[in-house]
């Protein structure tokens, strides 16, 4: 009998609720708020939104820090539960007892201690931009089917995503869920639970419009480090 996966993972109170809330709140009194953006600019067809990206923004650092300190906690929980998210496109090695290359397997990965997991996934990986978006009641959401993938950007940084995340940072309204078309599930949005997903078509989702209450979330990637990072000189090889 096998067990079938969908690799959308949900984790509960990941962010305190009272942290969630003065987020909200300062986002409200934001004066630096920005229509949403989608890959190819600003769509609100395809995307109504107010967004803040933190990225460079010091009084912002930390709400940053914050949100990255969750994201981490379960992005150890989904590596330890697929581990594959990681040896499987980098076919990974560490010395073995003998000083040899060992390359790593799932049952590796799995029992590692978070510290080792920890400095193994920061290695290979990296935080994306964190943009904070604010959907009003009835008329905000991210309605069209997309994914996070899309080659429209020279640098090749769209392509070095690896899985998406939403945090939820308030559920006082109805509907607003992240839809995922193939896997025919819908999220609800819950205070400070934390969505993690693969970003490639086989993960099309959109955000539904919420009713009756604005929606607040920040969302990001977690990328793989570019060549460089993860093979020096040997990148082009």
């Amino acid at each position: 009998m096998t067990t079938a996966h969908d690799f959308i993972e949900v984790f509960d109170e990941a962010l305190p609720r009272e942290t969630c809330a003065a987020i909200v709140e300062r986002l409200r009194a934001s004066d630096a708020l920005a229509p949403g953006r989608v890959g190819g600019g600003v769509h609100p067809e395809l995307k109504r939104s107010r967004d803040l990206s933190l990225t460079g923004r010091q009084d912002w650092a930390d709400v940053e820090q914050a949100l990255n300190v969750a994201v981490y906690g379960g992005l150890l929980a989904y590596l330890r539960r697929y581990p594959q998210a990681l040896i499987a496109p980098l076919m990974l090695q560490q010395p073995g007892e003998d000083g040899t290359p060992k390359r790593l397997t799932a049952e590796d990965l799995s029992a590692m201690d978070d510290r080792r997991l920890g400095e193994l996934a920061r290695t290979c990986l990296r935080p994306g931009t964190i943009n904070l978006q604010w959907y009003t009641a009835g008329s905000g959401g991210y309605p069209y089917w997309h994914c996070e993938l899309y080659p429209r950007d020279a640098s090749a940084e769209t392509l070095h995503r690896h899985l998406l995340w939403t945090l939820y940072l308030n559920e006082e309204f109805d509907e607003g869920e992240t839809e995922f078309l193939f896997q025919q599930r819908k999220i609800k949005p819950a205070t400070g639970t934390l969505l993690i997903a693969p970003t490639a078509f086989t993960h099309t989702h959109r955000g539904n419009r919420p009713q009756r209450g604005d929606k607040f979330i920040a969302t990001s990637w977690i990328l793989f480090q570019r060549a460089q990072a993860l093979y020096g000189e040997n990148a082009r090889a």
